[in-house]
């Protein structure tokens, strides 16, 4: 006997939407192209994997003659492609072979395939502590941007986070720059890390844009770590390379503290910019107590000269060469009108700081020689 179940349009093209990327991505396990329904008196549960990251996510049925819940697979593409052309409430027919969809006089059916073929599904979520959605997002935002993609050093295609009994950190590096975000409204009991790949990053960036939930829970199932609102389990692996240990490098001992308008510096960089013609070619940035002048030349394009007012202290005199796309990089992400930053010797780094109610951001970038770029130690 076939059994039915009626649910939303809107609500199950939303979650097909978001599991698109995961289960659109080639595996050693062709049947990670399917969706798995799990189908109850009341829910609807999908779950989507693609063996690094996992996503579960729910609704609620309009109406529904299951007793007890059954699951089935269906083609994560198709059924996106066949719901994203209804429109209103959906009903879906059930038989041994075939789910029959129908709406607003459109009837077709898909192919569906038996659940014990899916692989395991994360279980047993352990939560550790909940997390203001919103700062999340923020957070995530202000270091993301950094993590290269496919680095030769597998450590700096990921996110480390990390927990304390004092604050949540967040750092990213590719090696020639490092980009941190701290907050000290979430702690927890003890200190945990954990190093997330980029495309978890970028994904769980995506699901904060969309749900409305405020609060999410940060927890663990096994060595996957998960972010839990109140319809979704979203489930990564962690990456086991040893990151940067970065600490050392942010330490500001005899740096000294200097501002600059942010839109200024801006617009320099990028005329910067135009002029390197995608070369490797140093920027040089010549500091005083009053104005810094920026210079670049390349004999191929032409040259660059300019003089910027910047705030320093009385004996600050520094020559510091940079390149300038990893500087206009990380500037970007600030918003401050007025820049704080800290400066030490043609050497050392310049380090970036941005101070609100809710965080504190922190931008690094390492001096280059005029013919090879310097890295972050590993």
């Amino acid at each position: 006997m076939e059994k039915k179940f009626i649910v939303d349009q809107k609500s199950l093209f939303d979650i097909l939407s978001s599991m698109q990327p995961i289960c659109s991505k080639r595996t050693a396990l062709d049947i990670t192209t399917s969706i798995l329904f799990q189908v109850g008196q009341k829910e609807l549960v999908l779950k989507s994997t693609d063996l690094e990251i996992s996503l579960q996510s729910s609704c609620l049925l309009l109406e529904s003659d299951f007793d007890e819940q059954e699951s089935f697979l269906v083609s994560g593409k198709r059924i996106f492609d066949v719901v994203k052309e209804l429109e209103g409430p959906i009903t879906c027919q059930l038989s041994s072979h075939q789910l029959t969809l129908q709406a607003q006089g459109v009837h077709l059916s898909l192919n569906i395939k038996d659940a014990q073929e899916f692989p395991p599904f994360p279980e047993r979520i352990e939560n550790l502590l909940p997390l203001d959605a919103p700062l999340l997002q923020k957070m995530l935002e202000s270091v993301s941007f950094l993590i290269p993609q496919n680095n030769a050093n597998v450590a700096l295609n990921g996110l480390l986070l990390e927990l304390s009994p004092h604050e949540l950190i967040m750092t990213t590096t590719d090696g020639h720059c490092l980009a941190q975000v701290k907050t000290s409204k979430t702690t927890f009991e003890e200190t945990r890390t954990w190093l997330l790949p980029r495309r978890a990053i970028f994904e769980l960036k995506k699901i904060l844009e969309t749900i409305p939930d405020t609060t999410l829970f940060l927890g663990t199932c096994g060595n996957q770590l998960v972010f839990s609102g109140e319809l979704f389990n979203f489930f990564t692996k962690v990456l086991a390379e040893q990151f940067p240990n970065y600490r050392a490098i942010l330490m500001r001992d005899a740096f000294s503290p200097a501002t600059i308008d942010r839109s200024s510096l801006l617009k320099a960089l990028r005329r910067s910019v135009c002029l390197l013609s995608n070369q490797f070619i140093a920027t040089r940035f010549a500091f005083n107590h009053r104005d810094v002048q920026v210079s670049l030349q390349n004999k191929e394009v032409g040259a660059l000269d300019e003089q910027l007012a910047f705030a320093g202290s009385e004996d600050t005199k520094i020559d510091i060469r940079l390149y300038t796309p990893y500087l206009l990089n990380g500037i970007q992400a600030f918003q401050d009108e007025s820049l704080t930053f800290y400066l030490k010797g043609s050497a050392s780094p310049l380090i970036f700081e941005s101070k609100n109610d809710e965080f504190v951001m922190t931008y690094l970038v390492m001096p280059v020689s005029p013919t090879a770029p310097a890295a972050i130690a590993s």
